[in-house]
């Protein structure tokens, strides 16, 4: 394929990516802001020890999806002709 062919693809993924990227982003920050209340106002050890649990998840799978952003700029740009 020509590097003119290619290059509409590789922005329409950098678009989506993103896109994606701000989603989970902002998704990510209400989600955290509640852990973290839940987190404050929990009184039973358990519900203490869930929302802890939960902070993870969410910084783990935020990082997650910066990481696989990086590794499709990195893929897209490996194409021959970028």
């Amino acid at each position: 394929m020509s590097p003119e062919a290619i290059q509409p693809i590789q922005d329409v993924i950098h678009r989506w990516i993103l896109t994606g990227q701000a989603l989970v982003g902002s998704i990510g920050a209400l989600a955290f802001s509640f852990a973290c209340l839940w987190k404050m106002v929990a009184t039973e050890p358990r519900s203490v020890l869930e929302a802890k649990q939960w902070i993870q998840r969410i910084v783990v799978g935020t990082i997650g999806v910066e990481m696989a952003g990086t590794l499709v700029q990195v893929l897209t740009g490996s194409v021959p002709g970028h």
